[in-house]
């Protein structure tokens, strides 16, 4: 009997928490939801339905529109041929987002390697540099950055705003801790089977990094696709080549018909990038104890 109630009340538990776990997927997911859906709004119907938001009664709830009168692609057609600012703004966002990932799979796997398994000196002064850098937010180094930006002549350029997220110490901090627990026997392994330095990093360290080199890819790509402090700081002076992410704040109400398939286009590569990366994602932030 008691293990019968036990089995009850495990059930009964899982049930619960199942539900939870439902509702806040729901509540989580429901605004992706709604602009998808409302990305294939008649531009008159949405324009409609957003100037009732301006008499908003908090004595009842807001109400949700969840199929239009009509389909309509008029929003994809004016953000993509009428309006081919927000496309060339998406393209900017690619621009950077595809630089600053290159940039990063090139070099921050080979310093996170040098300082995991190389003795130099210095190495302890390098990995330390790179956990004040970790911990210091962007405002803080805003300021030296600009100016470094300013000597190097590089200020309103896309280089401003793609090389100082090239070399970003929390995903050098990740894979180099994440290496420090590669067992040295299977490194070893490899050089007695006369594999060099470089051979064993491409053959031996970067396969077993495999899961933390997907989960800093994922990570680096919502830094990169949704950076907005860089930008408005680094081009300033340069609002065309600014990148989607910034522009979506200037957007005015005479231009609300294009807001949620423009928001829709954006939503879109995060959302392949964080379903095909979702497994590595999960395993690297367990191997790498980042909770």
């Amino acid at each position: 009997m008691t293990g019968t109630k036990g089995l009850r009340q495990r059930r009964t538990g899982r049930a619960i928490s199942t539900l939870l776990l439902v509702i806040i997927c729901g509540l989580t997911l429901l605004p992706i939801v709604l602009t998808f859906l409302y990305s294939f709004f008649p531009m008159s119907e949405m324009k409609a339905f957003l100037d009732t938001r301006n008499s908003y009664d908090q004595g009842r709830f807001m109400n949700i529109l969840l199929a239009p009168a009509t389909v309509s692609l008029r929003q994809y057609y004016d953000l993509l041929i009428d309006k081919p600012i927000y496309l060339q703004l998406f393209m900017n966002s690619v621009k950077y987002t595809l630089a600053i990932l290159a940039g990063q799979v090139l070099f921050i796997p080979t310093l996170a390697y040098a300082l995991s398994r190389f003795r130099f000196r210095g190495r302890e002064t390098i990995f330390f540099l790179v956990l004040m850098l970790m911990l210091l937010p962007f405002q803080v180094t805003m300021a030296p950055s600009v100016l470094t930006m300013r000597t190097l002549g590089l200020m309103n350029t896309a280089w401003a705003v793609i090389l100082p997220m090239m070399f970003a110490p929390f995903y050098i901090f990740l894979m180099r801790q994440f290496m420090v627990g590669i067992p040295p026997e299977m490194i070893e392994a490899g050089l007695m089977d006369g594999a060099d330095t470089v051979r064993s990093f491409f053959h031996v360290v970067l396969p077993l990094s495999k899961p933390i080199l997907g989960a800093a890819v994922a990570l680096s790509f919502a830094d990169a696709w949704n950076m907005v402090e860089q930008p408005l700081i680094y081009l300033a002076s340069t609002q065309n080549r600014m990148p989607l992410s910034v522009m979506f704040n200037t957007l005015s109400s005479s231009e609300q018909g294009v807001i949620f398939a423009s928001a829709a286009l954006y939503i879109m590569p995060a959302l392949l990038i964080y379903s095909y990366f979702q497994e590595d994602i999960l395993l690297g932030i367990q191997l790498s104890d980042m909770k």
